[in-house]
């Protein structure tokens, strides 16, 4: 039988109709359109589609491909794109899992995807738009540029490697900063990385400009490249100059081809796609989607920083990530300073993954409800091209294709102490602009937290993104 949904202070099995959903058996017959399902109160219907999702990912991961189907017809009448929260996120969810579901006939999944058009230009826009709709990268970039200005304090060669370069953003703001010493500005020199030349060379003109402006002598050394493709030879890094790492949103994509590396060495692990812990019971007593998957969504379920560390594919050695750290290590950078998505979505099982992630994007998407009409064209572009893609990619990916591998801050923090890496506290001072920053939107849902001299960016009380800074240890 299908799990029972149990209202708060409930005793009787009949006291809700959501105990009528819970005693159907998904069914053929079920899959028509029912009126009932039409006349669902939002909550009704947000409690309803969680059912549904978990259900469907208990059948995919199960292999129960019918009955996978057949949950997946009942969210299509309920879910939508433009709708309400848990209607947006479903959309998504159920996409992903149709999408995992088609690659188990990859001729199949290949015809349908063979004239799918990826435009670069619409890539960049939409990296844009998340930049303007959250403060999450905002106030990321004042925390890693006061920590920098700080670092790099009395220096008169200073060397920056952006690992992401994608928004200049940054570095404009940065510029802005230096021509202000009182010593006066140093000799800088930009090292950007990305695999696309069409960010990199409007970056390349934008950053000369305003260098140009304030009279700062000035060098962008561009590098077209995926991170995991790096020649560290090209990032010419020169004696006497004071280097500075930072990362934005990009490690954790190397952790792909680890999984690949522990794949080949342990053909068990990578068939470990069990380990599903259904629900017995959920709750729906909360105003918003991510108040609701907080308040013991699911009953024995509940995300803990160390529930991705379990997996066979995420624990002890990490290959790539540890050659690429001790590479950077190599470099002697006075500072690295690391922003991250955090989150435990790299998980080696289908319903870990699942559920991590519906609290993660529960957040995320609930900070566009929040701020943001439903009716906008900004917002359903980040939905569907960024959270939409990245659901997708946690979801209903494998080995090298996962490429959104999120893991906590304890996770980094463990990983770069094991490489060389010593924490540096962000500054006071640092935590002030950003906490002023969040205070300028006038909502307040954003949040910062401080973490041992790390920060952490959320939405409630819920973490999304965290940035912590790093030395070498001598």
């Amino acid at each position: 039988m299908a799990p029972m949904f149990q209202d708060e202070g409930s005793s009787s099995v009949t006291s809700s109709p959501l105990q009528f959903f819970s005693m159907m058996s998904l069914s053929p017959s079920l899959g028509s359109p029912y009126p009932w399902l039409r006349e669902l109160k939002s909550e009704e219907r947000g409690l309803y589609l969680i059912h549904l999702l978990l259900t469907c990912a208990n059948h995919v991961a199960t292999g129960s491909l019918e009955n996978a189907n057949i949950a997946l017809e009942q969210i299509s009448q309920l879910a939508s794109a433009d709708g309400d929260t848990m209607q947006r996120i479903a959309a998504y969810f159920t996409e992903a899992l149709a999408d995992r579901i088609l690659k188990s006939w990859p001729g199949l999944h290949k015809a349908l995807n063979a004239t799918r058009i990826s435009l670069i230009s619409e890539e960049i826009l939409v990296r844009k738009v998340f930049f303007e709709l959250f403060p999450f990268l905002k106030v990321a970039f004042v925390l890693t540029n006061q920590a920098i200005t700080e670092a790099i304090e009395g220096e008169k060669m200073v060397h920056i490697i952006d690992l992401h370069a994608s928004e200049p953003a940054q570095w404009v703001a940065l510029l802005q900063v230096l021509n202000a010493r009182p010593e006066g500005p140093p000799h800088l020199r930009i090292t950007a990385i990305h695999q696309q030349k069409e960010v990199l060379e409007p970056m390349a003109h934008r950053l000369t400009e305003e260098a140009e402006k304030f009279d700062i002598p000035f060098q962008f050394n561009p590098i077209v490249s995926k991170l995991e493709n790096l020649d560290m030879e090209k990032l010419r890094v020169k004696t006497g100059e004071a280097l500075v790492i930072s990362s934005v949103l990009q490690l954790h994509s190397l952790l792909a081809s680890d999984d690949e590396v522990l794949k080949k060495r342990s053909p068990a692990a990578s068939k470990h796609l069990n380990g599903t812990h259904f629900p017995r019971g959920l709750q729906m007593n909360q105003n918003t989607l991510g108040e609701l998957l907080e308040k013991d969504l699911v009953n024995g379920y509940s995300p803990s920083p160390d529930s991705a560390s379990s997996s066979p594919l995420s624990s002890n050695a990490s290959v790539k990530m540890d050659s690429f750290l001790n590479a950077l290590w190599g470099l002697t950078p006075k500072l690295m300073v690391i922003t991250e998505q955090d989150s435990n979505h790299n998980g080696s099982t289908l319903m870990e993954r699942l559920l991590e992630a519906l609290y993660s994007y529960a957040a995320l998407f609930d900070c566009l409800e929040s701020t943001v009409s439903r009716s906008s064209l900004e917002r359903l572009k980040v939905e569907k091209m960024l959270f939409g893609e990245e659901i997708k990619s946690i979801i209903a990916c494998e080995g090298a294709e996962r490429k959104e591998r999120h893991e906590k801050l304890d996770k980094w923090i463990q990983r770069l102490d094991s490489t060389g890496f010593a924490n540096e506290p962000l500054s006071y001072y640092g935590m002030l602009q950003a906490r002023r920053l969040l205070q300028s939107y006038g909502c307040e849902g954003y949040k910062i937290k401080e973490e041992n001299g790390n920060v952490l960016i959320c939405w409630q009380d819920r973490p999304l993104f965290s940035v912590s800074a790093w030395r070498c240890r001598k």
